[in-house]
This record gives C-alpha cells, structure tokens and sequence, in this order.
C-alpha cells in the first residue's frame, strides 16, 4: 500500500498524529517556538470556517423532506439527560477533591452536545444526515436549557443564567450548523448544477474533517500538557473518557437499532462537541477536568477511525 492509499485508509489517525507532531515540534523547539506562538491562534480561528464549509458540502446531500424530528431523538435526549443528572448527584456526594475533578470531566463529556461534524462521518458510516443534523439542532438546544441547572450544583461559584447558555449555544448553532444548512437548501434549489457539481466530491468534506482533526489534536494536546494535575488524577481523566465513549457510543447503537438508525444514531450520542465542552469546563467548571473531554477527542477519532475500517473491510457496521 502506497503512503497516500495508508493515509486516506486511516486518515483520523493519521490527522490526529500530524496535528500532535506539528504541536510538539513549535512548543519544543526553541527556534520554531516564537514562529508557534504567533501562528497558533490564527490557525485556531479556521476551526469554526472549515466546519462551516465542511458542512455546507455535505448538507447538499440533504433532502428537505427528511428534515424531520424522530422518536430516538427524543430518547437519546432524555437518556443523555438522565446521565448527567446522576453524575451531578455523585459529584455534589463527593468530598475528595481529586474525584470531584475526576466526576467532572466524566459530566462535562456526557452533557457535551453533538459535534457539528457529526454528520460527515455519519454519511460515511452509511447513516442518515438529515436524522443527524435535526438531532444535532435538538441536542443543542437541549444542552442550553440543561446547563444552567446543572452546573450551579457540580461549582457553587457557577454563575451562569438560562439565558446566557441559552444564546452562547445558539450563537453556534445558527452560524455553525444553520447558516451551512440553509445556503445548502438554496444551493439545491436554485442552482441544482452546483449541487451536484458539489456531491460528486464523495470525500471532500472528511478530508475538511481531517484537516480539522489536527488542529484539535494541538489544541487537546496543549491542554493535557499545560494541565496542573497530580498523575494519578490525570490518568483518570485520560483513560475513564475511553469507557465514556464506548458506553455512549453502544448505548446511542442499542437504541437507534429499535428504529432501523443505529449509526446515526450511534454518533449522535457517541461523538462529541468537545471545543463547547473544553471552553464550558474552563469558563464554569474546575479547569483541570477539561483534560477529560480532550482525551474524549482522541477515543472518538479512534473509535470512528475503526468503524470506517469495519464497514470498509466487511460492508457494513454490526455493531
């Protein structure tokens, strides 16, 4: 196998190494460091941008007509709800101050809502993206209307009212996922050409994906590294996201299998908008319980990378 045929057969992983290579080199490397530092928080801002076109490409594959709510939606809303309620009932049980962080890190990537990018590795899969990105929509607006109840109980300092949380996920929603959504919509309607132009470019927006990956892998990295934290409490919360992420993943598969939408539904509850739950935790939360979802990006990727290897080995998930 050629590099480029083992880079666009394992490209998550691949992503995922680049991005954490390129990292160590500009923070380890005394005369690449100033060049880092100056870049770095430039090539942050292209998240929100790729995303943005990442999107728009794969939502010209939507038709309008399955933009619809589902019964799993709803499900998984209440079972992600229910979840995060427990864990906010350990943490206020709790007096150790190191499982506190520990249960915190847990809370903050169960709580997370769908990643935005969710739909593009759900078409890979073979799931549906017009499920997914009504369940995405759902799930955020779920997520602004949980937090303020929640995180006042896991950090008596929490000061954060219904109506901020409320607008800071919006803010995403609409210029992340809605903006994309809709341009596609008028892409398919009034210049069906470019539409079509834009779906026989099968893999364009997984490679944004990829793209993508690298720069949250810096970012993930970064914070691990820079996290004050004793070893034993950052093992934790390295290794427990590695059970989170199966858990969710299996629990989102069992339950979309009732309705014929086990992938979808699978992502849906199983892959995370860390950067929300990265900026939630630091904004609100104890800091320290932020290396939690950014070792949740790295299970993720890995987990996704092995279903894209199972479906194209065998031709299908069964699991």
């Amino acid at each position: 196998m050629s590099i480029i045929g083992f880079i666009k057969k394992w490209t998550l992983p691949c992503s995922m190494l680049f991005g954490a290579c390129v990292y160590l080199l500009f923070t380890f490397t005394p005369p690449l460091e100033p060049f880092g530092l100056a870049v770095g928080p430039y090539i942050l801002k292209l998240l929100p941008v790729v995303i943005f076109c990442m999107l728009y490409v794969t939502f010209c594959k939507i038709q309008i007509d399955d933009l619809r709510p589902r019964v799993w939606h709803f499900w998984l809303q209440g079972i992600r709800t229910a979840l995060s309620a427990l864990l906010v009932f350990a943490i206020t049980l709790t007096t150790d101050p190191e499982v506190k962080i520990i249960l915190e890190g847990v809370f903050i990537c169960v709580i997370c809502p769908t990643a935005a990018a969710a739909p593009v590795i759900t078409e890979k899969l073979g799931g549906s993206i017009a499920s997914l990105t009504v369940y995405t929509i759902i799930a955020n607006i779920v997520t602004s209307i949980i937090i303020p109840f929640f995180f006042p109980m896991v950090e008596k300092g929490a000061d954060i009212t219904f109506a901020f949380a409320f607008f800071m996920i919006l803010k995403r929603v609409v210029t992340v996922l809605l903006l994309p959504l809709c341009l596609a919509l008028l892409t398919r309607k009034y210049l069906p050409k470019v539409a079509n132009k834009i779906k026989q470019q099968k893999n364009l927006a997984f490679y944004m994906w990829g793209f993508n990956l690298s720069i949250m892998m810096g970012l993930t990295l970064h914070n691990i590294l820079t996290s004050a934290v004793s070893g034993g409490t950052m093992a934790w919360l390295i290794l427990l996201p590695i059970l989170v992420t199966v858990v969710l993943f299996s629990i989102g598969k069992a339950v979309g299998h009732c309705y014929g939408q086990s992938i979808s539904a699978g992502q849906a509850l199983g892959q995370k908008n860390t950067m929300v739950g990265i900026w939630l935790t630091i904004t609100f939360l104890n800091p320290t319980a932020a290396v939690a979802p950014c070792a949740y990006v790295i299970w993720q990727n890995l987990l996704n990378a092995w279903q894209l290897w199972y479906k194209e080995k065998y031709g299908s998930l069964k699991w």
